[in-house]
């Protein structure tokens, strides 16, 4: 096999670009910003000063900074780009023109696929990092989502996770928020029968998805699962097995 260079790329082999949040959060096993969370290599950016705030805000700064960004993922070798906020939805459409390759910055893309699962009636829990910032508005932009059949929790007056993730100590109890969150996630679905599958749209959530899961017996989707699932679409096992 003959291979050939890309001009200004010094190493291969990456699909997944990642662009991460300028935050001070130790990133643990599981958190789609730790490398280890994943069985294939991944390539990193930090955007420079944009911040949840800033992001939640519709700070003008925030897209040029993803496009900068992420044209050095691309010529670094990435084939699909993502971040680690839902919110970042706002930027989904602009982003993917910009780069000219494959956008998927928020889990609540994963919505829509979540609802056609399921019958008529029945509903997705969603637990996210601050329920007053996700509205229906938010999920309306995607076209193809029932508002009706969603129900929204959030995390912001949980203590532990308040401290390590919006407040950005410094510091990660995650004995404490994996309870935070499995409590959440079992009143959320004790109090409505009807959901029947959960997204944890917070690119923290990740390291707790099997623990919710435990605890409702639920399929659970998150930001890892939607990472997984566009990496296996550019990295096709081989079948080479027998009758």
């Amino acid at each position: 096999m003959i291979y050939k260079a890309n001009p200004g790329q010094v190493y291969y082999g990456h699909t997944i670009g990642i662009l991460m949040l300028d935050t001070f959060v130790p990133m643990i096993p599981g958190d789609m910003g730790n490398a280890t969370s994943y069985p294939y290599p991944v390539l990193y950016r930090t955007l420079n000063n944009i911040t949840a705030q800033k992001i939640s805000a519709r700070d003008q700064a925030v897209l040029p900074e993803l496009i900068k960004k992420g044209n050095e993922l691309v010529q670094d070798g990435a084939k699909a780009i993502t971040a680690d906020c839902g919110f970042l939805l706002y930027e989904q459409k602009e982003l993917r023109v910009a780069l000219n390759v494959p956008v998927f910055l928020s889990s609540l893309l994963q919505l829509p696929f979540m609802q056609f699962m399921l019958n008529d009636g029945e509903k997705v829990g969603i637990i996210t990092a601050d329920s007053k910032q996700l509205h229906t508005g938010m999920l309306q932009a995607m076209g193809h989502v029932d508002t009706e059949r969603v129900v929204i929790r959030g995390l912001e007056n949980a203590p532990y996770f308040y401290d390590a993730c919006i407040a950005e100590s410094g510091t990660l109890d995650q004995a404490k928020i994996k309870q935070e969150v499995v409590t959440i996630a079992s009143n959320m679905v004790a109090l409505d029968p009807d959901i029947k599958t959960i997204l944890l749209e917070c690119s923290y959530l990740p390291p707790y998805a099997q623990a919710v899961q435990d605890a409702v017996h639920l399929p659970v989707f998150d930001y890892k699962t939607m990472i997984d699932y566009v990496h296996a679409s550019f990295r096709k096992p081989r079948n080479d097995g027998y009758l």
